[in-house]
């Protein structure tokens, strides 16, 4: 009930009269049955933005640290995202990605539509980075299309930092459905998850016409943030000269 009462009656009408978003391929999302939304992940307001404008309800796979947050802001970013339904996912691992895996196959089990960010996390640089396996995983064993989503302009409408949103053009594309059964029964193939999962990343970078990086972005992060540590300790403990 809450999340249809945010979708039409609070949140909802006021995304759409501030950011006013322009539509594109939303006939691509199937009315009826269970599909998945595979797209880019630039902003949190994503979150917000594509339930907004979509007909059918859709369940996200959202961080799990939404809702374990501390304090007052933490308590209620979590009843926010139990109230309209979203999945907690713990990334930490390979036992967690399945644990997702399970919970995605649920929500599709009901004919539903799940969201999905392939990449696994934000952009931290508005790129579009290597798609992890499971959207594929997902695909093969619920036997679903999937539909392949760009958001464009809320990175620099909220980007990584930013609190609250500014006014900024946003665009949602909605690519045509991505159909997969000509690999059934091959979702144990490491090759074949490979390669959905690079097709499906390739009809987003053609939709959101984002620079691509091969490379997770969780390793880039890591990487950058280890440069960036190592540099701060070279700037405290500067190197003597040597006689």
């Amino acid at each position: 009930m809450f999340y249809y009462v945010l979708k039409y009656v609070l949140l909802g009408p006021l995304l759409r009269l501030v950011f006013r978003p322009r539509i594109q391929g939303l006939e691509h999302v199937p009315a009826t049955g269970a599909a998945i939304v595979a797209g880019n992940h630039l902003s949190f307001a994503d979150h917000f933005l594509m339930p907004a404008i979509l007909k059918r309800r859709i369940t996200f796979l959202a961080k799990a640290e939404y809702f374990t947050g501390p304090g007052i802001k933490g308590r209620l970013t979590a009843f926010f995202f139990r109230s309209v339904g979203q999945i907690p996912v713990d990334r930490s691992g390979k036992e967690a990605g399945k644990a997702a895996i399970r919970e995605g196959l649920g929500v599709l089990s009901k004919d539903e539509l799940l969201g999905i960010y392939p990449e696994g996390t934000r952009s931290h640089d508005g790129r579009l980075y290597k798609g992890k396996v499971g959207v594929a995983v997902m695909a093969l064993r619920a036997e679903v299309p999937v539909i392949p989503c760009a958001m464009i302009g809320t990175f620099e409408a909220q980007p990584p930092g930013r609190k609250i949103p500014k006014v900024h053009p946003v665009s949602i594309r909605f690519g045509k459905p991505l159909d997969f059964s000509r690999y059934a029964g091959m979702e144990n193939e490491k090759a074949i998850l490979r390669a959905i999962t690079d097709e499906i990343m390739y009809a987003i970078l053609t939709l959101s016409e984002q620079e691509y990086v091969d490379r997770y972005a969780s390793d880039v992060k890591a990487a950058e943030a280890a440069e960036k540590a190592a540099l701060a300790k070279g700037r405290r403990f500067p190197r003597l000269p040597q006689r």
